[in-house]
């Protein structure tokens, strides 16, 4: 298309809709459109094509690359025991603030301007961002120094740690197990102490299991308050961005960083951010704290020795005058068939129809991971993970079978669920679990059923997933150790007291040590 005002050939944005091609459309989608309607469409098509041009040549919306850097390097096998780090790299930060000389990870689904990012999939290799992500920058603005990108599973789609496209990433106290997904490699370069502190990403669990599984401190902090810009989603209604660190002061101190309104750039955030001062009172002690032992989620453990020895170090939290009682919650016990149906529909309609951040909502897009993503699904859809095949294939059965039906009425129940929640927490300022199901299993054999890779990628989910659709905060800690592996002890608290969660957490941590 010749512009004349600059006298230069300009490409045009889109190619227009022949008319078979609107026929055939109108075919696969049953409108029964006649010869006249397709003309019509098609003149109509012209006219809105002038607004595609425009919108293709005006410049698009970024995110700000405030600190220079170089685009590092793929670690050699032989610095990579564990296969946690996906791309190492030196960015330095403010000389002041919070986290200065803090070493940082920085899970693989979350852009950081410059330096390739994977997802853990085949389907974005090769991709470099040209933006970092909102959290990135707050990391760097508080003194921190990224070294390096996380392994994570593919799309961030398993609880296992070997479903990574580039291999699976081995637990740091037996390479022979599994050390919990998706945010593998930020857990496992942590108990390396390879880094100080690591950012996570969490939908149903994923920050926490690895967490639990590898014996650190892993936040998954309320829903919506740390930013969610600039990093792959799963669906927009489960993003969470978190903490990862070896001790709940480094816990704290990151998400002191990260936590805090992003100019309507998130629409998870929703103009109802309630920030605290995590770091202050972290130490005041937890005398008077009331504290509920959900009974269901001992019962969702598959583990008898695992609920032991959350049983016995929730009940050490009286030595330090915390009021310890027993709670139940029926409605608890159904939470994981509740994030099952909306992370199966809710994953595949947002990440993989919606191209890997879905539409309908308001904020910032990045417009290159998305094409990214768009590419890399038209081209090699059979480089997916068996997981995400397996959301491929459940999501569209369902929604060509039944709609949106069961994924309306999850999120409908998910609501009963959080008030179920919040009237216990009405009486108690936080409910104490398990984190993990189970202890981490072996990893699997390299000719491993689609059956078993699939009852392994989901089956740890039990305790953590309910909070992904409740958004309350919710941490683990390790509890202590069964057949010389960790045990993780979940602490969640009401929405926004992110600060109470923590101060339980440091009470813990500082009787234990």
């Amino acid at each position: 298309m010749a512009d004349k005002r600059k006298g230069i050939y300009q490409s045009p944005a889109v190619v227009l809709a022949t008319t078979d091609d609107l026929r055939n459309l109108s075919q696969e989608l049953r409108l029964d459109c006649s010869d006249d309607d397709i003309d019509g469409v098609r003149d109509t098509f012209k006219r809105y094509s002038t607004s595609l041009q425009r919108v293709y040549d005006l410049p698009d919306l970024s995110l700000p690359v405030k600190y220079p850097r170089t685009p590092g390097h793929r670690p050699a096998q032989a610095d990579n025991p564990c296969n946690a780090w996906y791309w190492r790299c030196d960015i330095k930060g403010s000389s002041s603030g919070l986290l200065v000389g803090k070493t940082v990870g920085v899970k693989d689904n979350i852009a950081v301007a410059g330096v390739p990012m994977m997802n853990g999939s085949r389907l974005l290799e090769g991709y470099v961002p040209e933006f970092d992500a909102t959290a990135v920058t707050r990391i760097l603005d508080a003194g921190g120094i990224i070294i390096g990108k996380t392994s994570c599973e593919d799309m961030c789609i398993s609880g296992s740690s070997f479903l990574n496209a580039r291999g699976p990433v081995r637990h740091p106290l037996d390479q022979s197990l599994d050390c919990g997904g998706s945010s593998s490699g930020s857990a496992a370069l942590l108990s390396l102490e390879e880094i100080d502190l690591a950012l996570g990403a969490d939908q149903l669990g994923s920050i926490r299991i690895p967490a639990s599984w590898t014996g650190v401190v892993g936040m998954m902090p309320t829903f919506g308050l740390v930013p969610y810009t600039g990093a792959a989603p799963i669906e927009t209604c489960r993003d969470v961005l978190g903490p990862m660190a070896r001790t709940v002061k480094d816990c704290a101190l990151l998400l002191q960083a990260i936590a805090g309104d992003d100019g309507n750039k998130d629409p998870r955030q929703s103009g109802r951010i309630r920030p605290q001062d995590y770091i202050k009172k972290l130490d005041d002690g937890i005398k008077g704290v009331k504290i509920g032992v959900l009974e269901e989620g001992f019962e969702t453990c598959t583990s008898p020795a695992v609920c032991d020895v959350v049983k016995l170090a929730v009940r050490k939290l009286t030595s330090v005058g915390a009021i310890v009682e027993d709670v139940s919650i029926p409605e608890h016990a159904d939470g994981f068939a509740i994030a099952s149906v909306i992370a199966t529909e809710g994953t595949y309609n947002c990440m993989l129809k919606g191209n890997g951040f879905g539409f309908s909502w308001k904020g910032f897009y990045p417009t290159s991971l998305l094409e990214a993503v768009g590419k890399g699904l038209a081209a090699r859809p059979h480089e997916l993970s068996p997981l995400v095949k397996t959301y491929s294939l459940l999501g569209e059965y369902m929604y060509r079978k039944y709609g949106s039906k069961f994924y309306s009425k999850a999120h409908n129940l998910s609501l009963i669920l959080r008030k179920c929640y919040d009237d216990v927490l009405k009486t108690y300022d936080v409910i104490i679990m398990p984190t993990a199901t189970h202890l981490p299993p072996k990893l699997p054999a390299r000719n491993a059923s689609m059956k078993d890779i699939l009852d392994r990628g989901l089956s740890m989910f039990g305790n953590t997933a309910p909070f992904n659709c409740t958004g309350h905060p919710a941490l683990t800690i390790n509890a202590g150790y069964t057949e010389g592996l960790p045990v993780g002890m979940m602490i969640v608290g009401r929405h926004f007291d992110d600060l109470t969660v923590l101060q339980v957490a440091r009470a813990y941590e500082k009787m234990r040590d």
